[in-house]
Formats: C-alpha cells, structure tokens, sequence
C-alpha cells in the first residue's frame, strides 16, 4: 500500500463521501474497487462505482447498502447469499448504478460454478479478482492526506505497460468468464494479454471449459461484448487466441 492523494470529479467525489460517513458511523472500513479505480488511473470517467466494506458478517454490508440507497434515494436489489446488493439512484436526470459488496473470499467447488463465498479482508477480495488491473482498491475511510492506494498485484505498473495479467493458474479453470473479459478488456484498452495468460488462455479452450458454462452466463458476457465499440474485434481476438496451434515438422 502507498500513500497517493486522489482527487475525484466533484460530482463523484459527494457521493464517496457520503459513503464514507454512513461507513463510519457503522463502524465499518470502505473502499472503492475494480474498474472504477483502473478506469481512475487511466484517465478515463467511469460512474459504475463499486464499493466495498470490510465486516465479518454480510449482514452489516447489506444494512451498510441499504442505509446508503436511502441516503440517495434510490432503489435496491439484494443478494444475501453474496453478500451484495445494486444500488439504482438518479442523478443530473440520468439512472446511475452502484455495486456494493462485503469483501469476501471464494471457493469453487467445480470448474464453471458459481462459487461459495465468506466474509474476508480486503486483500482476500482483490485475490479473488480476474486480473491484476481490475485487483485495485483507494481506502476511503482514511483522511485524505492518508489516502491509500491498495495494489497487491502491481495493476498499475500492469496499467503503465498495457497488459492483461490473469492472478492465478486456475483462474480461467474456475470462472471460464473471465476468457471472454481478457478479449474485452484488451480490445477496448488496446492492451495485449501477457504471454502466460495468454497460455492459459488457449489451455482452457482446448479443454472445452467456454461450454461448461451455464447459457445464461454465457448470453450475459456476449451481451457485455456488444456493447463495446468494437465488438467484432473482441470475437476475432477469441477465435483467433482459441485457434490450435499448428506443429510444424521438418521434411
């Protein structure tokens, strides 16, 4: 962790803030997470705020969650089992989303299934992530001379040389998912996929591991694909990446 002082637009700075207030009145440590802290750092604006809190019991992130829908006025959708919640507010007349969570730890049971979590530490959170530029968090419970950027896995020096670096092995065994998110986030960023990952990549495809997936998860990352800019480019990044490799042999 390093000290960095973070100054965000002012319209995204109020509503952190008051993030942080209901945070710690309820005794609880806050951060923002995941793309909105790598879009952050690259310059680039990004309303879909993730949050999370740090507890021992999902119990006070949903209660964390619900007192800030109040606060906004906004609507919530819940999900106990996670420990999350979707926060839907408006603001400037536009629908705005927010994603709260309890950090948590995950394990899978079965390569393509979903995974049982429990409560944990930030850093257990950001292990759990897909790649290393989307596994950062700014603590925003702290003063802001105090302000803390969270990088585990060097996401940022990820970001400075742009690369896609996957966290584990079996990251692509786990959540096949996560095979067409590197193809997203490539192509939108213009960013390669490192070697390794690449690897790793191809390995899970040959195994077949894209058709364990379940249809639903599967529509909702295809449709996650059409809404980028340069959607065709994602799939022929896929297909190309998931070709096999041809030997060639001397005559």
């Amino acid at each position: 962790m390093r000290k960095e002082q973070f100054h965000f637009p002012s319209s995204i700075s109020n509503i952190l803030e008051l993030a942080a207030k209901i945070a710690a009145k309820q005794g609880l440590s806050i951060f923002v997470v995941g793309g909105f802290v790598r879009d952050f750092l690259l310059g680039i604006k990004n309303w879909d705020i993730d949050l999370v809190v740090e507890s021992k019991d999902f119990k006070k992130g949903i209660e964390f969650a619900m007192t800030l829908a109040n606060a906004l006025n906004g609507e919530i959708e819940i999900h106990r089992g996670f420990g999350t919640a979707v926060i839907f507010y408006n603001f400037k007349g536009k629908q705005m989303r927010m994603d709260v969570a309890n950090a948590r730890k995950e394990r899978y049971k079965k390569p393509a299934a979903l995974p049982d979590v429990n409560p944990a530490s930030i850093i257990k959170d950001l292990e759990r992530r897909d790649f290393s530029i989307n596994a950062m968090a700014i603590c925003l419970h702290k003063p802001r001379t105090k302000t803390l950027l969270i990088d585990p896995f060097k996401g940022k020096e990820d970001l400075r040389k742009k690369r896609i670096r996957v966290l584990h092995d079996l990251s692509f065994i786990d959540d096949p998912t996560r095979i067409l998110r590197a193809m997203r986030f490539a192509v939108r960023y213009n960013f390669r996929i490192e070697r390794k990952t690449k690897k790793l990549i191809k390995e899970a495809i040959e195994k077949g591991m894209l058709k364990e997936l379940k249809p639903q998860r599967l529509e909702k990352e295809i449709k996650l694909i059409l809404q980028e800019k340069k959607p065709m480019q994602v799939f022929s990044q896929l297909v190309s990446t998931g070709r096999p490799s041809v030997r060639r042999y001397p005559k």
